[in-house]
């Protein structure tokens, strides 16, 4: 005797919802209470229901697949994000293209006009190089959210961290460890980005705190990574100055400041007291594990593929005041590389 399929009617059923209830549920549609979205996911896990994803894409005229544009996987940020995109697409039955721009503003425009956008539905946007004279380039014709900073804003979906506030809440946290020689690490002149934002954050912080930024304590790095960290903190203490606390615009050049530090016979918190943004998870498995921000990544994936599929079904209209900007929210994840006593 054969069982018959479950129905979104039955869930509905079994959830005490409307059918549009649960249709907005499982297209991950942004606005839905959390109280009435944990109620009707429960429902669908008990009964079993699974959508039929490819008959609704052949309905719609769609694909079923969205686009990642990332600068580089090799970055633990962008690898994680794109996990958790991943993770974020396929309850809502969507596939995850990943395209690499390389974090080159010829790269990221690329993307934009590549006939590989016929194969995508829409497309979640990481620029780090276009600046707002750029801006015009994201009037297209597809639906897209853009991740990461504000530069570009022009009636797009918009999905960021707090990158200012973080910085101040992990420079606040080593001056109130007693640090006030502090040394900046990945900091460079651009008229936005992240690391601008959590530069003006971390320098926010110790004028709040009345305590001057020793300009020799300041080294950048263009690309960040292990090798550019562990670089610029050799060059602050070749500058024959020797800071108490460090904060490191991500994490992975924390890690490289860190090795540096002790390839020098300093040690860490003991000496130099160290902390990062991001919170990949090497950053909990160091040695010492490593204080750093965690700036809602998961939330930033699950917000941005929401806002997506909402566009893809129509909801709203593209750009103007419809669009969302929404901040992610952030925590301080506090470990040994900044304890004291």
């Amino acid at each position: 005797m054969s069982v018959r399929a479950v129905t979104m009617r039955d869930v509905a059923q079994r959830a005490g919802v409307s059918l549009k209830t649960v249709s907005n549920v499982v297209n991950a549609y942004p606005h839905v209470r959390p109280e009435m979205r944990d109620r009707v996911l429960r429902v669908i896990d008990e009964l079993g229901y699974q959508m039929n994803f490819t008959a609704r894409n052949l309905s719609l005229g769609r694909t079923g697949m969205i686009a990642l544009a990332v600068p580089e996987l090799r970055l633990a940020y962008f690898a994680e994000l794109a996990d958790a995109v991943i993770a974020a697409a396929d309850r809502v039955g969507l596939t995850v293209l990943i395209e690499q721009t390389g974090g080159t503003r010829a790269g990221e425009l690329e993307v934009l006009t590549s006939p590989r956008r016929r194969m995508t539905d829409g497309l979640l946007y990481s620029p780090t190089a276009l600046r707002s004279a750029d801006a015009g380039a994201l009037d297209v014709d597809f639906p897209m959210v853009l991740l990461g900073e504000r530069a570009l804003r022009r009636g797009v979906d918009h999905v960021a961290m707090a990158n200012e506030a973080g910085a101040w809440t992990v420079t606040e946290h080593l001056l109130d460890g007693g640090r006030r020689r502090i040394a900046l690490i990945g900091g460079h002149d651009s008229e936005s980005g992240a690391g601008n934002l959590r530069a003006r954050g971390f320098r926010a912080a110790m004028a709040a705190a009345g305590v001057e930024v020793d300009p020799r304590l300041v080294a950048g790095a263009e690309r960040w990574s292990r090798r550019t960290g562990a670089r610029a903190m050799a060059e602050i203490l070749e500058r024959g100055v020797t800071p108490d606390a460090v904060f490191a615009l991500n994490d992975v050049m924390a890690l490289g400041a860190m090795r540096e530090l002790f390839e020098r016979g300093l040690s860490v918190p003991g000496d130099v007291a160290v902390a990062g943004f991001d919170n990949i998870e090497e950053a909990s498995f160091s040695r010492p594990s490593l204080t750093t921000i965690d700036p809602g990544r998961t939330e930033i994936a699950g917000t941005a593929v929401g806002l997506l599929a909402d566009r893809l079904a129509g909801r709203g209209e593209r750009g103007g005041a419809a669009a969302h900007e929404i901040v992610a929210g952030f925590r301080l994840e506090t470990r040994e590389s900044t304890a004291t006593g």
